[in-house]
């Protein structure tokens, strides 16, 4: 392919960011995110600040927190699974496992999407799902160096772990798996705060933030939420230190003793033809996938890889990758 054919496809899926994901919440989020913050009978103050202000029980397992975030400066919806054996063992603490989101999506993704209530059933950990915001990039923005800038990688990481621990039991043990910039922000969250995660999971992520034609990715993510694309990390050329240290590829090296699970579709040829745009995008992050597992093989780091040819930037893939990473997560949780 020609140089310019290159960029042209690079254009067009940028422009196409999110497919595979719903762009819109669901009908009712809105309603139930209200009904949540409503329903509090008392705000809970919890680690760092943060505040649950909402609470909504969807079933006997599944429940909606709204939480007021000093790192975000706002108000943020969290959903969390109990195990089925939650009730039944009033004294113990469970491993947590976090479920991010990808971009364009919100905290509902997963269980919309996915089995993974069922899946898990049996299984004793804690799932939670929180919000990363409308880009689905959870991060710490830079927005020009001010001290308000939201960040979600504090709520993600220190905050909602805070309300965990003080509501559900939450242990100690802790794994991430993300998609699309879920995927970007589980490798993330493990390589910048070391030991934190015993597993971390990457699902058609973007893991080398800087390699070529990444940077546009991102930008493209962001200005689709009408956001101006320096507030994320700054300009990639001029603030490139910032980049590098938010840059799963630059901090690889932390990422030593986390059980690492990566995977990657290679999009066309031989892709999903009833989803072009989401095999174009998918073959978008093929190189910088390749990039950031050769780099992880050059630092002795171990870690399950899984890149495929065909596949989509889309939700029945990320199905089949989550069950496939399942043994990988549940040791970093200290399940198996």
């Amino acid at each position: 392919m020609t140089r310019k054919r290159r960029c042209a496809a690079l254009a067009v899926t940028t422009a196409l960011l999110g497919t595979g994901v719903v762009l819109t919440a669901p009908p009712g989020a809105a309603g139930a995110a209200a009904s949540a913050a409503s329903a509090a009978e008392a705000a809970a103050p919890a680690a760092a600040g943060a505040t649950v202000v909402g609470e909504t029980w969807l079933d006997a397992r599944t429940v909606d927190l709204m939480i007021d975030s000093p790192a975000v400066g706002a108000s943020l919806p969290v959903r969390v699974v109990l195990p089925t054996g939650y009730a039944a063992n009033p004294d113990r603490t469970w491993p947590v496992l976090y479920l991010l989101q990808g971009a364009h999506d919100d905290y509902t993704s997963w269980t919309r999407e996915t089995d993974v209530v069922d899946f898990l059933a049996g299984q004793d950990v804690l799932t939670v799902m929180p919000s990363s915001g409308p880009t689905g990039i959870p991060t710490d923005w830079w927005n020009y160096g001010s001290a308000d800038a939201p960040d979600y990688e504090t709520f993600q990481v220190d905050e909602l772990m805070g309300v965990l621990q003080q509501r559900f039991r939450a242990g100690t043990k802790r794994a991430v798996a993300g998609v699309s910039t879920g995927g970007y922000g589980a490798l993330a969250f493990a390589a910048r705060h070391p030991g934190t995660f015993g597993a971390a999971a990457s699902y058609s992520g973007i893991l080398d933030t800087t390699a070529l034609g990444m940077p546009t990715v991102l930008n493209a993510i962001v200005a689709r939420e009408r956001l101006l694309p320096l507030t994320l990390w700054g300009s990639h050329l001029l603030n490139r230190d910032n980049w590098n240290r938010h840059n799963p590829y630059a901090q690889a090296r932390a990422l030593q003793g986390t059980g690492l699970y990566i995977s990657q579709g290679s999009g066309l040829p031989g892709g999903d033809f009833g989803n072009l745009e989401g095999a174009l995008l998918e073959g978008t992050l093929w190189a910088q996938a390749h990039r950031f597992t050769a780099r992880l093989d050059s630092l002795g780091i171990a870690a399950q890889v899984h890149l495929y040819s065909g596949g989509a930037h889309a939700w029945p893939n990320w199905r089949q990758e989550f069950k496939a990473s399942w043994p990988t997560l549940a040791k970093g949780l200290g399940l198996s």
